[in-house]
């Protein structure tokens, strides 16, 4: 079988991916986020119009189940604007959530990853349990991406998990347990949100060693955060993605040292590894217009230093391979 990427219209040849942002948010909303929610389908809308503007081709949203991801909306934008998006199943860290919503979705979790990957994203109300799976509409505009030749559920295209700022929680030991059981079931890859004070190589040893995900198979996000460069060159000769991910946050100190990040990564020799992205979580940051700074700002920056090849890399071949999966039935 062929590998594809799962986008919201249908499976995506990954030659036809484009310039990708390979980790960012068209919707979210957070109980720890007040006020800053990204709810607004016309301001979405502008994203991607803007980012493809830019020559942007790809979207790859990491909102998982339960924080408004906008499921309802994400085949229409996709359509409307002619930009690929890929969308997400998985949790997040517990504090996301309403605990009283929790014990009922911890039973069957990965049961719901492998649906909402392989039959369609579920409906997310704050309070309830998903309902059934959201239909894309029938593809219309003629600058959309190509869809199936029949219409079919808006499935995800990754999992998105967390791991914990101290102590793994059993909240996140039970969320990585069935992210690795919907890896194995369906071959999708697992993207994870990374903490400034977290240890990657538990990340990595808990998936990897204790549930047998292959490093190759998972996103490390948020490495800017990690400020030990040989960590960095530890993780990537293990062979895992880093999604390097900070343009929505101008005058953040993690916004500073992306560039330097990739140039020790590139001169170690795993420019592969390295995914970009501008990981926009609220509205404020969303005036930093980051999916279309990490083109027309970032990019020729590293353009300049270490060739036109390297954007190329990193913003089209490594994510096709990082996405695109050999997708399973169970």
């Amino acid at each position: 079988m062929t590998p594809m990427i799962h986008t919201v219209l249908g499976d995506l040849d990954p030659a036809e991916l484009g310039a990708t942002d390979s980790h960012d948010h068209l919707f979210i909303r957070s109980p720890l986020l007040p006020g800053e929610e990204l709810d607004d389908p016309a301001a979405a809308e502008g994203v991607l119009r803007a980012f493809a503007a830019a020559g942007g081709r790809s979207f790859v949203q990491w909102t998982p189940y339960g924080m408004g991801r906008g499921a309802d909306s994400l085949a229409k934008l996709s359509r409307a604007t002619g930009v690929h998006v890929v969308a997400a199943t998985g949790l997040h860290q517990e504090a996301h959530y309403d605990p009283d919503t929790l014990p009922a979705l911890y039973d069957g979790l990965a049961e719901r990853f492998i649906a909402e990957l392989t039959t369609g994203l579920t409906a997310e109300p704050a309070t309830e349990l998903p309902g059934p799976p959201v239909a894309a509409e029938a593809p219309a505009a003629v600058e959309a991406p190509e869809a199936p030749a029949s219409p079919e559920a808006v499935r995800a295209g990754l999992i998105k998990i967390a791991c914990d700022p101290g102590t793994t929680t059993a909240h996140t030991r039970r969320v990585m347990a069935a992210a690795a059981d919907a890896h194995h079931a369906t071959g999708a890859p697992i993207a994870v949100h990374l903490e400034p004070r977290a240890d990657p190589h538990l990340v990595l040893n808990r998936l990897h060693v204790r549930h047998g995900v292959p490093p190759h198979r998972i996103v490390l996000g948020h490495l800017t955060r990690l400020p030990d460069v040989r960590v960095h060159r530890e993780l990537a000769a293990e062979g895992v993605y880093f999604a390097l991910d900070s343009p929505s946050r101008a005058g953040h100190p993690a916004d500073h040292q992306a560039f330097d990040v990739i140039a020790d990564l590139v001169e170690a020799g795993h420019a592969s590894r390295l995914l970009l992205g501008a990981d926009t979580t609220t509205r404020t940051a969303r005036r930093a217009d980051g999916p279309t700074t990490l083109l027309n700002d970032l990019v020729p920056r590293l353009a300049r230093a270490f060739g036109p090849e390297l954007p190329g890399l990193l913003l089209t071949a490594n994510p096709a391979a990082a996405f695109a999966t050999d997708w399973r039935t169970p």
